[in-house]
């Protein structure tokens, strides 16, 4: 069993898939495309749940409600996040309010729902026990990203990731993949850091889904491998 939170955008729906095509029964997890995430939850014979993670009562709905239905989890993938644009150096720009959105919604969401299932995640008799995937960013790991609130959640999930890793082994496993540029409809308009992107990394490319689907099931599948932050750059931090 596996939740994916998220899994209405590009990755979320990629990972959410792959996880399917491995044979897991799948959660699908949305907040703004509930049409979406119900015609995903039938296309991979899954379920459909609804939360807005910015209030944290919804949060431990989900929770009660998956377990209800359910009985069990193996596998979280946190990947639901929020993004806002502003240059870094206009400090003007971003409130104490952006700020505790996206910490609500990036850093303590994924915490709370891995504490509401932990239990669940440390009874998985799954090889290595439960599985908790953070889906992070490349801003997470470089001084870069959308705005500095974003990155900073971002780092903070990575370092969350590692200190709960150290805390919940040896029956969870918590790893993230902190993917670069993505090609998912959030980006389709990001026409420059696109080609920037392609000019500088080593593959010539940028990421697709699928990439990053690759990483979620071989952090999920290997039953050793704790405490990573496994950079998706396609060799761009090497520039």
């Amino acid at each position: 069993m596996a939740l994916v939170t998220g899994a209405t955008g590009g990755i979320g729906a990629g990972a959410a898939r792959r996880l399917a095509a491995e044979g897991f029964f799948v959660v699908v997890h949305s907040r703004d495309g509930r049409a979406a995430g119900t015609e995903l939850a039938a296309e991979l014979d899954g379920y459909h749940v609804w939360a807005d993670f910015s209030d944290e009562k919804n949060i431990v709905a989900l929770a009660e409600q998956v377990l209800a239905r359910l009985g069990r989890l193996d596998v979280l993938v946190n990947n639901a996040g929020i993004s806002t644009v502003v240059e870094h150096a206009d400090m003007a720009a971003v409130s104490a309010a952006d700020w505790h959105a996206l910490l609500d919604v990036n850093l303590i969401a994924p915490w709370t729902l891995t504490s509401a299932f932990l239990e669940a995640l440390r009874s998985s008799p799954r090889p290595g026990g439960g599985s908790v995937v953070n889906v992070t960013s490349h801003a997470g790991v470089r001084p870069k990203g959308a705005s500095i609130p974003y990155a900073a959640t971002k780092a903070a999930l990575n370092h969350v990731t590692r200190l709960l890793a150290a805390a919940l082994g040896p029956h969870v496993r918590v790893n993230a993949v902190a993917p670069g540029f993505v090609e998912t409809p959030l980006t389709a308009q990001w026409h420059e850091a696109r080609r920037h992107w392609r000019d500088t990394a080593p593959m010539g490319r940028t990421a697709t889904p699928a990439d990053v689907a690759d990483i979620v099931w071989a952090l999920v599948a290997n039953s050793y491998i704790t405490g990573e932050v496994l950079l998706l750059d396609g060799g761009f931090n090497l520039r």
